[in-house]
Parts: C-alpha cells; sequence; structure tokens
C-alpha cells in the first residue's frame, strides 16, 4: 500500500514536535563478525554481531518554543521516549529510546528559519503494526 507522508509525526513521550518538514527513518544495521577458517574454500563467513538503530535526522521550522525540549536534551545529554507515528491508513509507528547528537538553526535570505536535530537510537526500537 503507498501511502503519502503528510500526517506523520515525530512525539518526544506524548508530546508532538511540530512544524517538521522532514523526519528521516532509522537506519538499522548490524557489525559482522569474521568466522573465516583455514578451511573455509577460500570464501570468508561471518556471524552477526552488535545491531544498531542508527539515527533519526529532523529538519523543519524553527519554534524556539516548541523546540526548546530538544535543545535541553542534547545540553543535558538525557536520553528519552519518541515515536514516529505514520498516517493512520497506515496503521504502523516505530518507537525508540534516543539522545540528541545535534542540533542547529539557519536563517537563509527569502527563506523561513529552519532548524535540524539529529536523534542517535539507543537500544532496541520496536516497530509496532495495527494499534
Amino acid at each position: 500500500m503507498v501511502t503519502a507522508s503528510v500526517g506523520t509525526k515525530l512525539k518526544k513521550g506524548s508530546t508532538e514536535i511540530s512544524e517538521l518538514t522532514s523526519i528521516g527513518g532509522l537506519d538499522l544495521s548490524a557489525d559482522t563478525i569474521d568466522t573465516t577458517t583455514l578451511d573455509s574454500d577460500g570464501w570468508r563467513t561471518f556471524i552477526q554481531g552488535f545491531k544498531d538503530g542508527g539515527e533519526v535526522s529532523i529538519s523543519g521550522y524553527f519554534d524556539p518554543t516548541k523546540h526548546q525540549g530538544l535543545l535541553t536534551d542534547f545540553e543535558s545529554g538525557t536520553e528519552s521516549a519518541y515515536t514516529i507515528e505514520f498516517p493512520a491508513e497506515l496503521g504502523a509507528k516505530w518507537s525508540f529510546n534516543a539522545v540528541v547528537t545535534a542540533y542547529s538553526t539557519s536563517a537563509e535570505l527569502e527563506d523561513a528559519i529552519a532548524f535540524e536535530a539529529t536523534l542517535k537510537v539507543s537500544g532496541k526500537p520496536s516497530l509496532v503494526i495495527g494499534s
């Protein structure tokens, strides 16, 4: 099912982070551990190592009041609970804990004042379908 992204929300706890124009997806990856032996027929072999939830990049229009929690978390290093809620017709959401690792603002001529932030996922994210 193809679904438009309009209506997707990012929440910190139960509070929506508003004025967003982009919410990057989780970037799940896993390390590998080399298990190659001398009798592996010349091919390397691997097993999966530690998993990483990656980062979630967000950007939008700067609102110092509505985005203060992100800056506060960046300054304190606090880990918080976040949810990316996709539109209702899709019926899915990501839930994860993260720390804010980047926060920036920009003001360009003939452009709205913008902000960007990066959330580093901490621990295992959860994709919930149908709730």
